[in-house]
């Protein structure tokens, strides 16, 4: 058992200003592309204009005639790197596995001189035949051995196949999910400069460590050579989580070169190498009894990579921790495409699972004349329903309640279009969220000046969520301090190691390594009497062990949201009129930033549900919308009613905070619930997102 900490707690748990917040709005705060080394030149990138094929020659010479232009590196003339990692192995092959695959890059003085060069410069190919488009009875789908986060491909329990022939009531529908893109804020870009054998990178990175790592193996030197800067990130949605090929393309530049090389990606570019989230076919067929009570689930799920790396979404996983069913089997099956690699994208595999899973939900209750509210607290699960491992804490059933209250659900008329406010069809929906408790080893270091102040040392990453705030306030409580007492220094490679800013694991993983180093600096300074020596006092914390060692839980956060859409009768132009989530998520450490998470998160699973869609061209194999202008999301007119609230939940097997993560339960439920708002005010089921207007209007 891992008991929270609960003497002396006066900070966490208060609506805390965030720390930084000062730094941004006026402009103090220094992200990666603003760093400006001497004798700085600038990279741009060149992306293959082919889906397949090979790269025969690039005019490296009368690039070099160019004004200003410092060098023109493409795979003739480029630094052999030490990887078997394809994705990362850039400008190393001849290949190209997919339309803006990195092929070249050129350097010049200035940022204007080398976007000139890098759009004029000469490639010759060979094309070969290609494939992008996904679908889910493709000849190369293949089963892997495990999906991301290490969960298993497929698993099963009973006979689901002869208990959905035998169901009195069966849901058997197959649902879509597109490729959308992360699009942060703040664009990727990395400065890259070497000092002998040594090399500093400035880049805006969830996860300094680990790209402290992969550079060292890259390029064959020490992890303690490489030192990754990264004290504020724009945001992220995990793009920035990764290793990705422009950061390789920078440092392969800068060692070429031998001087400090800016390269920042256009909007455009982030469409490509950077990561977006896969497209996926899912299949959900749900057998019940005629009052709604599960009998079986079955979820199959088929996705997409690159020939390069395979990356499986986790699709299938939640519906295997949400609802009771003594049949049972999800299955996980890729097919590798001439096209960019996905990656992370906010609650990947709870976000488009969800979407399927709570849509069949919404399905079957219509199905059964069963309350969609009701339908989900009649399969609510003892213990995991496939691990058969207790919860830590689950409280599921008290968001659906609690959010039907504040909503206002009770007397709602279940029958599709009979509600109208002149010519707007309204209609609510309601849906599950859920999002693993994760931690994962951190370590922190902790020092005491004299004075009365303490920093704290942890290589973690704020991407916006206020992690250097929450870090401040627990740190203040283990040390029994104020927060204006401690400094926290984060997002540097330099610093104690810790785990990526993702999975929503951030805090529970960083804020365990501080705690157990305060705790160790508070004891070490009570048996010194409270004297801190001159040169200070300083202490780390590791917390592998513990981490390892915790005990076997079935760890969730739950929610649920409920949605008020109004349709348009003629034109079919869709409006959320109204979100509201309420979550049980452990112990909320700052209102304030907690509200804002889950906010964003659910305005941007409103986008996903109405607006967000990355178009393959399969003539060309390229994204077509890959700009803000053509791929939309949602802007302040279309966000105009969120409310998010939340449960305090006691769980002593989480962490020393009790908390659980929530930067990403809040996009998981809300497309479905938009998605069941909208047949409810107009009798059209969405299987497939976005919900267009051209989908509605028939």
């Amino acid at each position: 058992m891992t008991a929270p900490v609960t003497a002396g707690r006066r900070y966490a748990g208060a609506a805390l200003d965030r720390v930084e917040g000062l730094d941004k709005v006026t402009g103090r705060a220094a992200y990666a592309a603003d760093h400006r080394p001497a004798d700085l030149v600038h990279a741009v990138a060149v992306p293959a204009t082919i889906a397949r094929g090979e790269v025969v020659q690039v005019d490296v010479d009368a690039m070099l005639k160019r004004p200003g232009v410092v060098a023109a590196i493409w795979h003739g003339n480029a630094p052999r790197l030490a990887t078997s990692d394809e994705e990362l192995a850039v400008l190393q092959s001849r290949r190209v596995a997919y339309r803006g695959q990195y092929v070249a890059v050129v350097v010049a003085e200035t940022p204007e001189d080398a976007r000139e060069a890098a759009r004029t410069l000469r490639i010759e190919y060979v094309a070969e035949e290609h494939d992008v488009i996904l679908r889910a009875d493709h000849p190369r789908a293949y089963r892997p051995e495990n999906v991301n986060a290490g969960h298993p491909s497929d698993t099963g329990q009973g006979d689901p196949d002869a208990a959905l022939a035998a169901a009195p009531v069966v849901v058997d529908e197959e649902y879509g999910t597109p490729a959308e893109h992360n699009n942060p804020m703040e664009p990727h870009a990395t400065i890259a400069d070497w000092h002998g054998d040594g090399l500093i990178v400035h880049e805006p990175s969830q996860n300094v460590s680990g790209l402290r790592a992969t550079l060292a193996s890259l390029f064959g030197m020490p992890p303690g050579h490489v030192h990754v800067v990264s004290p504020h990130v724009g945001g992220g949605f995990g793009s920035k989580a990764k290793t990705l090929p422009h950061t390789i393309l920078a440092a392969l530049t800068a060692k070429q070169v031998g001087r400090p090389v800016k390269l920042a990606l256009t909007r455009r570019q982030l469409f490509v190498a950077t990561g977006y989230r896969t497209p996926t076919v899912q299949r959900v067929r749900l057998g019940a009894e005629p009052d709604g009570r599960l009998i079986a689930i079955t979820h199959d799920a088929v996705m997409q990579s690159s020939t390069l790396s395979e990356f499986t979404e986790q699709t299938a996983v939640p519906s295997r921790v949400m609802y009771a069913a003594p049949h049972r089997r999800t299955t996980h099956r890729v097919v590798r495409l001439d096209v960019p690699t996905p990656s992370w994208m906010r609650a990947p595999g709870e976000c488009p699972g969800m979407f399927a899973l709570e849509s069949a939900m919404d399905e079957l209750a219509i199905a059964c004349g069963v309350d969609p509210v009701e339908l989900r607290v009649r399969n609510e699960p003892a213990a995991g329903p496939e691990s058969g491992l207790p919860f830590s804490s689950r409280n599921l059933v008290a968001c659906l309640r609690e959010g039907a209250r504040r909503f206002g659900w009770a007397g709602r008329d279940p029958r599709p279009g009979v509600r109208r406010r002149g010519r707007t069809l309204i209609g609510t929906g309601v849906a599950a969220s859920t999002f693993p408790a994760l931690r994962a080893p951190s370590s922190a270091t902790v020092r005491a000046e004299p004075g009365g102040r303490y920093t704290v040392r942890i290589a973690a990453a704020d991407i916006g969520t206020g992690a250097r705030t929450v870090l401040t306030q627990i740190a203040a409580d283990a040390l029994g301090t104020a927060p204006a007492a401690v400094t926290v220094e984060l997002g540097d490679s330099a610093l104690p190691p810790a785990p990526v800013a993702g999975g929503s694991m951030g805090t529970a993983s960083w804020g365990t390594a501080v705690v157990r180093a305060c705790e160790e600096l508070a004891a070490r300074l009570e048996a010194a009497g409270g004297t801190v020596p001159d040169g200070g006092l300083e202490v780390t914390a590791d917390t592998g062990r513990e981490v390892r060692a915790q005990e076997r839980y079935s760890r969730h956060a739950f929610g649920a949201q409920f949605a008020e859409v109004g349709v348009d009768a003629d034109t079919g132009e869709t409006r959320v009129l109204r979100l509201l989530g309420v979550f049980a998520a452990g112990r909320v450490l700052n209102p304030k930033t907690a509200r804002s998470q889950f906010i964003g998160g659910m305005t941007m699973g409103l986008s996903m549900a109405l607006l967000e869609e990355s178009i393959m061209d399969g003539r060309f194999g390229d994204f077509l919308n890959c700009d803000l202008a053509q791929y939309h999301i949602a802007a302040h007119a279309d966000v105009r009613d969120v409310q998010a609230y939340w449960l305090e939940e006691e769980d002593p097997h989480l962490n020393p905070m009790g908390s659980k993560g929530i930067g990403e339960i809040g996009i998981v439920g809300t497309a479905a619930a938009i998605a069941n708002a909208v047949h409810h005010a107009t009798g059209v089921r969405i299987r497939e997102l976005p919900i267009r207007l051209d989908k509605l209007v028939r």
